[in-house]
């Protein structure tokens, strides 16, 4: 079978997943058996690409072409490939867990729930292996509209309401920002490819050069660079697994894969990097890892907290394309797939939590440690990840940012990135010390009943708390991967 095929069947197996997940609905063994049979074939799909990638070899298909020049492509880069493997694997866990949750948490409507999410892996495929700005776009769409069924599940009038902040914040700031900057970019260079070295080199400067990335930037709204944010706390109503997609599997990730996608590929680390006009970008992603660990501290809701948390995050890598150094992107590149495996195990922990004991407020949360330590130890492995402390994998991706920042000359942004770090261990650690420092009210003196959530879900927050270990010794390997999309002509 060739790579161009197992590039189409990434697309098409989570889309033949979705018919046979509404087939077998009122089967629920039978349905979630598909799911994870589906989940499996795809992520054994998807990293049956990756050697060639590595070996680089840049595989491309073009399903059709709907305007002259403008076609359907589909084109395989390190970057792309990562995002693809990340979305994947992590499909297979989070459909564990999602059996654990809905389950146990009696949950209703679970087919259209696991028809959405296959429906939303294809969408975010469809994101990473995009090889121009228009089939980026379309798939970016797709993603939107796909989720948003999965945050308005509960069908309850703060689900909708927090469902209608996710979808007119996201496609207004897609069609009102991103869309005239892909046209723009049309008009300065005759081609939406992604080009290594960047297809605007040469072709726009000084305050067009800002302007054109603000549209950018502010136009891909799934990364959550303040004040296109909002979106992200209010979709915290959708269930915990929805949470955990938005979060680590598919959205914010395609947000910010996008991000540093048009920064190397569009505008190029050449322009970034001698046009003064694209240094706001910096700073705006510095101001929103700040100001959103500081309104974490805040947040007293578990979720809410954990979606603050994740903006500040996001703006690493924001800040680390920004730079434009190759110590920035890769160590930008590296944090989504770091940021996965420790932000993903917060959320199952979260909702494991909330399965099991039905708290949802952290004020509430003393004593869980000891009914609930799987968990909460899993919640700290996850804590000290995004925090950033070896040997977990966070720390190499704040490493490398740091490098990034004193290479490009902001000395100040690696005071910054210390300072988030630090805010980091303020709104996150007191959760587990709370936990298993504190008896549970009324627990009295005696032993502790030890109740925690469905085995599934401790399954799910077990591999993704491991996972957290194992991507620190795979660090090496994966910058080396990386590492040709900051060399003109290396990357795609």
């Amino acid at each position: 079978m060739s790579i161009e095929t197992h590039i189409q069947l990434a697309l098409l197996i989570p889309i033949i997943g979705l018919v046979g997940i509404v087939l077998t609905g009122r089967i629920p063994n039978l349905r979630e058996a598909v799911t994870l049979i589906t989940a499996t074939a795809n992520a054994i799909n998807v990293w049956s690409i990756f050697p060639a990638i590595q070996s680089g070899a840049r595989p491309s298909v073009t399903l059709f072409e709907m305007l002259p020049g403008l076609t359907v492509n589909f084109t395989v880069e390190p970057l792309g490939m990562m995002f693809a493997a990340i979305a994947s694997t992590l499909w297979i866990v989070n459909s564990i867990y999602s059996i654990g949750y809905m389950r146990g948490n009696k949950e209703t409507d679970q087919t259209r729930f696991y028809a959405c999410f296959a429906l939303s892996i294809s969408a975010a495929i469809g994101i990473a292996f995009a090889g121009n700005l228009l089939t980026l776009f379309i798939f970016y769409e797709i993603l939107t509209l796909s989720t948003y069924p999965l945050v308005t599940h509960k069908g309850t009038e703060e689900a909708k309401r927090g469902g209608r902040t996710y979808l007119g914040i996201l496609i207004a700031t897609s069609i009102g920002l991103q869309l005239p900057a892909i046209i723009w970019t049309w008009n300065l260079t005759g081609t939406l490819d992604f080009v290594p070295g960047g297809t605007l080199t040469g072709k726009v400067q000084g305050l067009s050069a800002g302007l054109l990335l603000a549209l950018y930037m502010y136009g891909v709204g799934k990364a959550a660079l303040m004040p296109i944010h909002k979106w992200l706390p209010a979709a915290m109503v959708a269930p915990t697994p929805v949470s955990a997609l938005l979060h680590a599997v598919a959205v914010v990730k395609a947000g910010v894969f996008t991000v540093i996608k048009i920064i190397v590929y569009v505008f190029g680390l050449e322009l970034i990097t001698t046009e003064s006009a694209t240094n706001w970008l910096i700073y705006a992603a510095a101001i929103t890892l700040t100001l959103a660990s500081l309104i974490a501290m805040n947040q007293d809701n578990l979720k809410r907290r954990l979606a603050y948390s994740t903006i500040s995050q996001l703006s690493y890598v924001i800040l680390g394309a920004a730079l434009g150094t190759a110590m920035g992107v890769v160590g930008g590149g590296m944090h989504i797939a770091m940021h996965a495996a420790g932000k993903i195990t917060l959320f199952f922990c979260a909702g494991a939590i909330y399965v099991a004991l039905h708290k949802t407020e952290i004020s509430d949360m003393k004593g869980v440690g000891r009914i609930m330590p799987v968990t909460m130890f899993c919640f700290m492995i996850g804590a000290l990840s995004v925090i950033g402390i070896p040997p977990l994998g966070g720390s190499w991706s704040k490493f490398l940012l740091m490098v990034g920042a004193a290479d490009a000359g902001f000395q100040f942004i690696i005071g910054v990135l210390i300072l988030s770090s630090l805010l980091n261990v303020a709104y996150l650690m007191p959760i587990p010390l709370r936990g298993f420092m504190l008896r549970p009210p009324g627990a009295g003196d005696g032993p502790v009943k030890v109740q925690e959530a469905p085995l599934a879900c401790l399954i799910a927050i077990c591999i993704t708390a491991t996972l957290t270990f194992v991507l620190f010794f795979l660090a090496q390997d994966i910058f080396d991967f990386l590492l040709p999309i900051t060399v003109a002509g290396g990357g795609q």
